[in-house]
């Protein structure tokens, strides 16, 4: 991308949040869990769709939880070059 133009989201790949689920299943909790505990609707369908989210969602996932991001994200990157 040239300088100073925006890139979309995706374009160097994506994080892919199939891990918190998992670890809420492992848990045995549920997503209301989350709700519960601050984090919004609107958040919940971002997370179930790998949508862009903030750092301070992942934060919050991860005191919520007592984990780390690894245990909730990963990296998939993009295929094309």
């Amino acid at each position: 991308t040239k300088r100073g133009e925006r890139m979309e989201y995706g374009e160097n790949g994506y994080l892919d949040f199939s891990k918190l689920w998992k670890l809420l299943e492992k848990k045995n909790l549920r997503q209301q869990y989350l709700i519960n505990n601050g984090i919004h609707r609107n958040t919940i369908y971002k997370l179930k769709n790998n949508g862009n989210v903030t750092s301070e969602v992942i934060c919050n996932l991860c005191k919520i939880l007592s984990c780390q991001p690894k245990d909730i994200l990963e990296y998939i990157p993009n295929e094309t070059h």
